[in-house]
């Protein structure tokens, strides 16, 4: 597994024998970086099978159809966010908690000002799919972040990829609920479905993965974040 960062977001790239999976595409204009970074680890271009998006905000997504033009790699996403992804439906704005917004300002200001072109065709996902990486990565729908937002959890590796539901603070790394949210107490709600499942290792949106323990930090924070009544 590789991880992928930009200015604003990461991804992670998961190498099985019979080709590599992407989680989150960056933002735009990182398709030929990410390319790029795949034939550096010694891979032609073609062994990106697909592209997994945990929602679809532009620093996660908007890599995702220039990439998949130079792969042929298919690209997913929940079916709530799909639609927007596809421009079927307008872009719901998060809603800030007034200290988000010097954060949110400033995330913005990282993201290049463009016009980015959908993906040709996106794949619907649902809760409790399993996709065919990580010997069979099973879907987690957390609505609350976005309405489509997914984690993902291949259980046979221990490994939790908790898109932006869950996220490491840049300031002390400790984890928290992900920032910029539909519905902060659906999210709250969210990572603690995620803390409930079995994992060693945690791969955010955003921050320094956690690399041993991982449920035990979830639950901590979890405990922590009590969802609303």
């Amino acid at each position: 597994m590789h991880l992928l960062r930009f200015p604003v977001g990461q991804a992670c790239l998961w190498d099985d024998v019979d080709g590599l999976t992407l989680v989150d595409a960056g933002p735009p204009g990182s398709g030929r970086a990410i390319a790029d970074a795949v034939t550096a680890l010694g891979h032609g271009p073609a062994a990106v099978r697909r592209v997994v998006l945990t929602h679809f905000h532009e620093d996660h997504a908007g890599g995702a159809a220039e990439l998949a033009a130079l792969t042929g790699a298919e690209v997913l996403a929940h079916a709530a966010d799909a639609a927007v992804l596809r421009r079927d439906v307008p872009a719901p704005e998060p809603v800030l908690e007034e200290w988000e917004r010097p954060l949110h300002a400033a995330a913005l200001r990282h993201l290049p000002v463009r016009d980015v072109e959908p993906p040709s065709a996106i794949t619907e996902l649902a809760d409790g799919d399993v996709l065919p990486f990580g010997g069979g990565a099973r879907v987690v729908h957390v609505p609350g972040h976005t309405d489509g937002s997914i984690a993902l959890h291949p259980p046979g590796h221990g490994v939790l990829f908790t898109g932006d539901t869950v996220a490491a603070s840049p300031v002390d790394g400790s984890v928290m609920p992900g920032v910029f949210n539909l519905d902060r107490s659906r999210t709250v709600a969210a990572l603690h479905r995620l803390a409930a499942l079995d994992a060693d290792v945690a791969c955010f949106g955003h921050g320094t993965p956690v690399t041993e323990k991982a449920s035990a930090v979830l639950r901590e924070a979890a405990d922590r974040h009590r969802p609303a009544r």
